[in-house]
């Protein structure tokens, strides 16, 4: 779904443990950069260490709130979020976030999968998306466990 390429800027909304972080970084290549963003400082720590161990020198953290991102305007290539948008207070903020940071011809790749309490149904992330200006573009799985591509509209 996300289909990187070699020098992008990929956003990487809620890293975790960094279970995707490390392949994303190696997709995008020494001249592509992975930005973490996450509200809890141990997790970007704890991606970022691993990246070390691995050699990966862009990989960067940035703590904050998903609902503020400090980044520039049309500035990311790519956003991701896996099992995270349904812990964000309010998802809707957050994705016209993204929608403000991403280029025009960006995208944003959210993953979620049943059993995790704060899942997101596609049908709730076509409607917050919708009002955050985000469009569907497809989705892979089914109604338990999927990856979805929007872009801004």
């Amino acid at each position: 779904m996300l289909r990187p390429e070699p020098g992008e800027r990929v956003l990487e909304i809620g890293p975790g443990v960094g279970y995707y972080t490390l392949e994303m970084a190696e997709w995008v290549g020494p001249e592509g950069t992975v930005e973490i963003f996450d509200l809890q400082q141990e997790f970007l720590d704890h991606t970022g260490g691993r990246a070390a161990e691995r050699g990966l020198a862009n990989v960067v953290p940035t703590q904050g709130d998903a609902t503020a991102l400090s980044y520039e305007d049309d500035s990311v290539d790519a956003v991701v979020l896996t099992a995270v948008l349904g812990e964000i207070p309010d998802p809707v903020a957050a994705l016209r976030e993204i929608a403000r940071v991403l280029r025009p011809s960006g995208r944003l790749v959210v993953g979620e999968l049943f059993g995790d309490p704060h899942f997101t149904t596609q049908a709730a992330l076509r409607r917050e998306a919708a009002e955050a200006g985000l469009a569907w573009q497809e989705h892979s799985g089914n109604w338990f466990g999927y990856f979805a591509r929007l872009a801004p509209q």
